[in-house]
């Protein structure tokens, strides 16, 4: 049997959630992408290896190996830079953003949205070029890693439930 203590509040209900948006970055190449352009990349270097290493010019070739673990390097940096995520979530009380970085650790910055304001610097030619939240002395960026598209749509949106959450 457990009892109560008198000195705890009872939890809250839960507060209906006005908007919810998991941002992440885009990335074109799917894992079979990446097996198939590494196999043809590494043919046609390994060709070319063995090329130049029949005319004696052995370092070429080993610099042709190199490439290839090159790229392979460069590829895998960018499918674990793809891991990041920032959650977005407004409520009538709050405005929460996580931000979670590749490796798993996560920020959590919370703002009142009747104090919160949202920041959108734009360039005539490319858009929105940075999004940020501000209030009670601190700022938070939004959403660096998408696309001009995904920014506006974003920044529609999220200033549609800033403005709903004030209300």
């Amino acid at each position: 049997m457990s009892v109560a203590s008198p000195d705890i509040e009872p939890a809250a209900p839960a507060e209906k959630t006005v908007f919810a948006a998991e941002l992440f970055p885009h990335r074109s190449l799917t894992p079979g992408g990446f097996a198939l352009l590494m196999g043809v990349f590494a043919a046609i270097c390994a060709g070319n290896a063995v090329f130049y290493f029949a005319l004696g010019a052995w370092p070429v070739a080993i610099f042709m190996i190199v490439d290839v673990f090159i790229l392979y390097l460069a590829i895998r940096l960018s499918f674990r830079a793809g891991r990041a995520r920032e959650q977005v979530t407004v409520t009538r009380s709050d405005v929460h953003i996580r931000k979670i970085a590749p490796n798993g650790r996560h920020q959590d910055h919370h703002y009142n949205p009747f104090w919160a304001r949202f920041h959108i610097d734009r360039h005539s030619e490319i858009g929105i070029t940075a999004m940020r939240l501000t209030g009670q002395g601190r700022a938070t960026s939004i959403g660096t890693f998408l696309n001009p598209d995904d920014r506006e749509s974003f920044a529609t949106a999220f200033s549609q439930a800033l403005a709903t959450a004030r209300r």
